[in-house]
């Protein structure tokens, strides 16, 4: 017999929700719980998955049940639905034994069309009894990836869902949702959860109005890029988020003092303050939020035009579900990852750390702990890639992808592919002898035939492969000589790009080391080859590297032909300093001079390169020293 029919879903739509008419792949899931069919809808950010259950849940004569994992914003869902003028509660922590009570009477009493409960509260004796008398249509489990280990957010609770399923009287319609899924979590769900049957719906993980991009920076040029963003365009909405409390509270500092319209949002923040601060950027009062991924989870705020990752995520899953909060509402949108070389081995500490989760028995902290390090090589791997980032995501996701999209920043930006075969070879060449013992700092120096104390402590030059890639080394194009030693910071970068490829693995623990992958052989293939990505650069003023290396000022001394500029701009920060009332070298020290007379920087994004150069130092003085730059260049 059918819940209700989809007449009656097409009236609770436009008449509660306002909407009329269903996107796709809602349609379906809705008719199928209606039928009293399972489910499994794997649909992005911004898809609407709240609806397959929420409509069916006051269609029915019945209750609906959604499990989630979301006990923080239980609330706010509950309150969305009373202003949309359906009968919400939830039942979880936050409520006294006596609160928690009065809603399961009320429940039994039919005043609820949707209830929110967390998966812990299965397990409760009170709650079960309640289950068993309870008019339920039908079970929804929300972010069903949880129950998968090989999910990005496995959580041991939601294993009891499938058999509190299956203790139910009647059993009702399931209804399993989750944004991010590849084929093997989707088999787990189905699995673990025990569906029927399901219909199996995946709408696809293209989202084509978002552009990617990843741009590989050193910690202070991270803060200075997103405050460039943030200020090319102040009205506009974005998301920035953080590995850590710690980083949030900086790049928030950082992005106020530059002038930045910023609020920010962490677990360590007073409840009062993270609500408020929430409230302050969904109503576009503060248009850009600087979060962990604490933040978003629930926020259907449909106008953010991009979202930055100041760090690199774990997974894939984790960095699609929250760069998709960007462009809800369709229209163009950006995602920008930035990264560094200590983003991984921060990721690769955060993985050590999970085996001290007491939830989980050691055998499934091992197991997940492998999960974790299999999806960071997957994204260090989008980080190195030269091929389409659009391609790369929806190919991780089991969707076919051909070509280039042309609106990400590889198909569009200055990338290069340069050809890196003859060190991958090399490296994996040295990684088998030395029997995946080391790390990669090792494996660099014996490469690079470098004679350091711990390789003779080790009796490491004496290896076949010491020197493959010094200079000299017949390791350059067809065997050519190497014109120069291959840098570690190169090989290093091999190594990460091998490991994301499962050539390599590298362990977690406090001294990582490289050992071979399950797909090492592969490389000693004729076919075998590999690319790595470098992005053209505009060379600096005044003779400065592109890596931000300085012409001069190690020595204190300035260049012939720039005492002229250093005396004027010394002179204009006494000026500035005394009308401020301050030391001129608070205002900036000799070394931020002498450095601002070898690079002249003409505008803000060159500006901010000088050394000791911060954003509020941007906003308080650049327009005045870049001016005093320009009028001496034109005398």
């Amino acid at each position: 017999m059918a819940l209700a029919t989809m007449d009656e879903a097409r009236h609770v739509l436009a008449e509660r929700f306002g909407y009329a008419s269903f996107r796709p792949g809602q349609e379906a899931l809705v008719e199928a719980v209606l039928e009293g069919r399972d489910v499994l809808g794997v649909m992005p950010t911004g898809a609407g998955k709240s609806l397959c259950y929420q409509v069916p849940g006051v269609a029915a004569h019945g209750m609906a049940l959604v499990v989630s994992p979301l006990v923080s914003l239980m609330g706010d869902q509950v309150r969305s639905l009373l202003d949309a003028g359906v009968r919400g509660a939830y039942l979880n922590s936050t409520l006294t034994p006596g609160q928690q009570g009065t809603v399961m009477r009320r429940a039994l009493e039919g005043a609820y069309d949707v209830m929110y409960v967390a998966p812990e509260r299965l397990a409760d004796p009170r709650f079960t009894d309640f289950a068993a008398q309870a008019d339920i249509a039908l079970v929804a489990v929300d972010e069903a990836h949880c129950v998968s280990q090989w999910g990005q957010d496995f959580r041991p609770s939601y294993l009891a869902v499938g058999d509190f399923i299956a203790t139910l009287p009647a059993r009702p319609p399931v209804c399993a949702l989750t944004a991010t899924a590849t084929g093997r979590v989707r088999a787990d769900i189905t699995r673990l959860l025990g569906l029927r049957d399901p219909l199996v719906l995946v709408t696809g993980f293209d989202r084509p109005n978002l552009g990617f991009a990843v741009e590989r920076l050193e910690p202070k040029r991270k803060i200075a890029r997103i405050a460039a963003r943030a200020l090319a365009s102040p009205a506009e909405s974005g998301i920035v988020y953080c590995s850590t409390r710690k980083d949030v509270e900086r790049v928030h500092e950082a992005l106020v003092a530059a002038g930045v319209p910023a609020t920010r949002y962490h677990a360590g923040l007073a409840k009062e303050e993270r609500a408020a601060n929430q409230r302050a950027f969904i109503d576009d009062d503060a248009p850009v939020m600087v979060a962990t991924n604490a933040f978003g989870m629930g926020i259907d705020k449909s106008n953010v035009r991009y979202v930055i990752h100041h760090n690199l995520p774990g997974s894939m899953e984790a960095y699609y579900q929250e760069a998709g909060r960007a462009g809800r509402d369709g229209e163009p949108s950006e995602c920008l990852l930035l990264w560094s070389d200590g983003d991984i081995s921060t990721c690769r500490f955060f993985i050590e750390q999970e085996s001290g989760n007491e939830e989980l028995t050691p055998e499934e902290a091992d197991a997940v702990r492998a999960t974790r390090r299999r999806m960071l090589e997957t994204m260090v791997g989008y980080c190195y890639t030269v091929d389409c980032l659009r391609g790369y995501i929806l190919r991780y996701f089991g969707e076919p992808a051909e070509g280039g999209c042309g609106n990400c920043g590889n198909c569009t930006g200055g990338v290069e592919a340069v050809d890196v075969t003859a060190e991958a070879r090399a490296v994996m060449r040295c990684v088998h002898e030395l029997r995946g013992r080391f790390g990669k700092g090792i494996v660099a120096d014996v490469l690079r035939g470098h004679a350091s104390d711990r390789v003779e402590e080790l009796g490491l030059s004496a290896c076949g492969c010491f020197g493959d890639l010094a200079e000299g080394a017949p390791a350059g194009p067809a065997g050519t000589p190497l014109p120069a030693a291959v840098p570690a910071a190169r090989i290093r970068e091999v190594v990460e790009l091998l490991a994301a490829g499962g050539y390599l693995v590298v362990t977690e623990g406090t001294y990582p080391t490289v050992q071979l992958g399950p797909r090492f052989r592969e490389a000693a293939e004729p076919g075998f080859s590999l690319a790595m990505k470098s992005v053209s650069r505009k060379a600096a003023r005044g003779g400065a590297g592109a890596g931000g290396g300085r012409a001069f000022g190690s020595s204190g001394g300035a260049p012939a032909g720039d005492e002229g500029l250093f005396e004027c701009l010394r002179a204009l920060r006494k000026d500035i300093a005394t009308k401020l009332g301050k030391p001129p070298y608070v205002v900036f020290s000799d070394a931020t001079l002498r450095d601002m007379c070898a690079r002249r920087p003409a505008t803000d994004e060159e500006f901010l390169e000088v050394s000791g150069v911060g954003l509020a130092k941007l906003k308080r003085y650049g327009a005045d020293f870049m001016a005093a730059i320009r009028d001496y260049e034109g005398e």
